[in-house]
């Protein structure tokens, strides 16, 4: 069973294109307004409802809202189609830049755990990417049975699960759509202080020691690093989450 591709535009495949360029759009411009606002620069503020700061994460929720209502009501097809994922990928966007807000329930943008956020933008858009690609890993050959496409199926997300359990959670979550992916995830040192170290990593073994020494306290990745070139950075809390 082999991984396909398909390059055309036509039908889902282009509202899909629509909704992710969307997203991506969306999420570039709402950073770059929320460092200028973070910064006291350009003409942008926090808005405020009766003294209660509104996160960008609200208009993100009822835009997906409505475009979801629009599509299962109406199920149109043509422009309002496309105009519907286009408001969904900006929901998106909107929403899961303020990921961190919504899974702590505290203001964290610009502290450590906010780069959360930033980091759920990143899979997303990966994912996305390959979904437009169409990339397929369920997609049987004409000559492959339901118990071969079944075992297939199951054996990928069992890597994808072992490796988000190591600590690997963005190769688990692309592997759910690339599987050679979650396999590398799933047979890779496991992270420290992760479900699978501690059952199976006793500690002062040798297997504790070395994921100790490969993932030390406070080690900076490069996905570390490239999630905060598009963040900003970690920078010292901020009295208003922007």
């Amino acid at each position: 069973m082999d991984l396909q591709f398909d390059l055309s535009l036509e039908g889902s495949r282009g509202t899909a294109v629509w909704m992710l360029g969307s997203f991506l759009v969306v999420f570039v411009v709402t950073r770059v307004v929320v460092r200028m606002i973070h910064a006291g620069r350009g003409p942008f503020g926090d808005t405020s409802v009766g003294g209660v700061h509104v996160h960008h994460l609200v208009y993100g929720i009822f835009l997906m809202l409505l475009a979801g209502a629009g599509e299962f009501a109406y199920q149109p097809g043509g422009v309002w189609q496309t105009v519907l994922a286009v408001a969904f990928g900006a929901g998106a966007a909107l929403t899961l830049d303020e990921f961190a807000l919504w899974l702590r329930l505290s203001d964290v943008y610009w502290e450590e755990e906010g780069r959360v956020s930033v980091d759920a933008v990143l899979v997303v858009a990966v994912v996305g990417g390959l979904l437009v690609l169409g990339a397929n890993p369920f997609d049987p050959d004409p000559e492959d049975g339901a118990p071969l496409v079944a075992l297939t199926v199951v054996i990928g997300l069992a890597f994808a699960v072992v490796a988000a359990l190591k600590g690997k959670v963005i190769m688990a979550i692309i592997g759910l759509v690339v599987p050679v992916v979650a396999l590398l995830g799933a047979v890779r040192l496991a992270k420290p202080h992760t479900p699978f170290a501690r059952r199976y990593y006793r500690p002062g073994s040798s297997r504790d020691v070395r994921s100790r020494a490969r993932y030390p306290e406070g080690r900076r990745t490069r996905w570390d690093a490239f999630a905060d070139a598009v963040g900003g950075g970690v920078r010292p809390r901020d009295p208003v989450d922007r």
